[in-house]
């Protein structure tokens, strides 16, 4: 789908971009393997089609990776919150989603996307001008973050302010910058950024503070923005983090919908969950479906995360279920 710096991390913390993956697999293996965790039962063997569809995490494996306005503490007054706050109240997964089908597949740049995307949901309305002045918006090195990137110009230039969209790369380079005040505002992932600088600040074995609930969340993070000059606008009900998907063929042949569902019906021999090779060790992974929905796989395929192979493996057949991402853009129905 995209260039990524960022995956839902959970526990895990965002550190490198090695790091940050919370995927599937042994290192360095290939091809289709036997997980760690044995499987009893027939399982269901994977079922090819076109259409993918994401599984409902019904027991709150996933932390709450939801969008969110970030923020230098001397340039948060509230006409500018309150600017970038209107994108958070337009956005849910479903016109995120969209959002990356435009760009990602229909090959429209972020700024046209974004564009489209405020005049269909009216994001300008009624925003109140505030004092003015530059404003640089920095943007990580994947589209999605450049899409939110202009539609934050978009709403900020209709507050009054000078505004340009700068790509500046990973969070490593831009958390530094949004910090010292070299840009003022980046669009952020509440749980991945919370654990961030929690890890920033405590060492990479510091209990987590993220949570499956929102508002849990969002105050952890508020209280670790708060002690580097990071302040944080409302949350979008848009989340973009890990996901198991499976065709819509599969689904339906089935019937599974949710994650629980998935595991009563198909723990077994004949299953087969593809994702990079770190899936069988991670806790928002293999490992974690394991814990959380006693989910068993009868063979894991060491593919990619959330990329073309695990896509093309649910698609044409050569697996059952795959970690993808929530908002990826091959999830658009229409």
């Amino acid at each position: 789908m995209r260039a990524r710096t960022r995956l839902a991390i959970g526990a895990v913390g965002a550190l490198t971009a090695a790091g940050l993956l919370t995927g599937c697999g042994d290192a360095g293996s290939s091809g289709t393997d036997a997980p760690q965790q044995g499987a009893s039962g027939a399982g269901c063997a994977p079922v090819a089609g076109d259409r993918l569809v994401v599984l409902d995490d019904d027991k709150k494996l996933q932390n709450t990776d939801n969008i969110i306005p970030a923020v230098n503490a001397d340039a948060a007054n509230p006409q500018l919150v309150a600017a970038l706050d209107k994108v958070s109240a337009a956005l849910d997964t479903p016109k995120l989603i969209q959002l990356n089908k435009a760009v990602d597949v229909d090959r429209k740049t972020p700024e046209v996307a974004a564009k489209e995307f405020a005049a269909a949901n009216g994001v300008t309305a009624g925003i109140a001008k505030g004092p003015g002045g530059e404003i640089v918006v920095g943007a990580g090195n994947f589209s999605e973050s450049q899409t939110l990137a202009e539609l934050y110009k978009i709403t900020l230039t209709a507050a009054g302010y000078q505004v340009k969209v700068q790509q500046i790369g990973n969070r490593e380079l831009y958390e530094p910058a949004l910090e010292k005040g070299e840009i003022q505002v980046v669009p952020e992932y509440a749980a991945t950024m919370a654990e961030f600088l929690n890890t920033k600040a405590n060492g990479q074995n510091a209990q987590p503070v993220s949570s499956p609930e929102l508002e849990k969340t969002v105050t952890a993070l508020k209280a670790a923005g708060d002690k580097v000059g990071i302040a944080f606008g409302a949350p979008a009900a848009a989340q973009d983090q890990n996901a198991f998907a499976v065709t819509k063929a599969f689904a339906d042949k089935y019937g599974v919908g949710t994650l629980s569902e998935l595991a009563a019906k198909c723990s077994g021999q004949a299953t087969v969950l593809a994702g990079p090779p770190e899936c069988p060790q991670r806790p928002k992974c293999q490992a974690g479906l394991v814990e959380v929905y006693d989910f068993k796989a009868g063979s894991f395929s060491s593919l990619d995360a959330g990329g073309p192979q695990t896509k093309n493996a649910l698609k044409t057949g050569a697996a059952s279920v795959g970690l993808v991402f929530s908002s990826d853009g091959a999830l658009a129905t229409g």
